[in-house]
């Protein structure tokens, strides 16, 4: 299996490539920063043919480059994104405030893709061979949603979006975000999760859940919140 992270546009969002059977089969994209000929590129290099683009959250760093990326396929590449979230792909200048204006200087696609659904929690995604749990994780926004990929014969692999870093978590500054509601989101759907899964977010290096409840601090304070309750 191939999983490689590719660390993109002004924030270094990771858009990450999965291809189950390596270079030269099938792929799925986990977000699309306004660098779509980087992620062009690097699917060419390895020769995968891309069948699904997966969105963790609709800000214009991870959705930027979505549009450019399916068009510039013959074949029709089916997007998801959280339905609270689907506004700012549908607009992603509108939705961007200055940034916005970015992806218009540097001719970025910002028409809406052809081919957007919507994503329920616990609902499992398909494509190229293998199957995501999307976990609904709102807090950083309203849409955001963790991606669980299980892989035969060893821990699954979480895809966390800007809901959970390495030794951080999401900011929850912007419209529709919300620090209560993220801890929330945390504690019902990621601390449960193993120790042994490695996390894999949209900004930053990889990580795993163990040590990020050990060592992140706001894990470690949502962990004492939750044992006295």
């Amino acid at each position: 299996m191939l999983i490689e992270g590719l660390p993109l546009w002004l924030a270094e969002t990771n858009a990450w490539i999965v291809a189950p059977q390596g270079p030269g089969g099938e792929c799925v994209l986990i977000d699309a920063p306004p660098n779509p000929r980087a992620i062009l590129d690097r699917l060419a290099h390895h020769g995968l043919r891309l069948v699904a683009l997966l969105s963790t959250h609709g800000h214009v760093d991870h959705i930027g480059g979505i549009s450019s990326v399916v068009r510039a396929h013959e074949h029709d590449i089916p997007v998801r994104i959280h339905d609270h979230d689907r506004h700012m792909l549908l607009d992603p200048v509108g939705t961007s405030g200055g940034f916005g204006q970015f992806l218009l200087q540097e001719g970025i696609d910002v028409r809406p893709p052809e081919l957007v659904s919507g994503l329920d929690d616990g609902e499992r995604v398909r494509g190229a061979g293998m199957t995501f749990t999307a976990l609904h994780t709102p807090g950083h926004t309203q849409g955001s949603v963790c991606f669980l990929l299980e892989i035969e014969g060893e821990p699954p692999v979480l895809f966390s979006g800007d809901h959970l870093f390495a030794g951080s978590i999401g900011r929850t500054d912007l419209p529709g975000g919300s620090f209560d509601q993220l801890l929330d989101s945390m504690a019902e759907k990621i601390l449960p999760l193993p120790d042994d899964i490695p996390v894999l977010p949209g900004h930053g290096p990889t990580t795993t859940v163990g040590r990020e409840r050990r060592a992140n601090p706001f894990l470690l304070e949502l962990q004492q919140r939750l044992a006295g309750s």
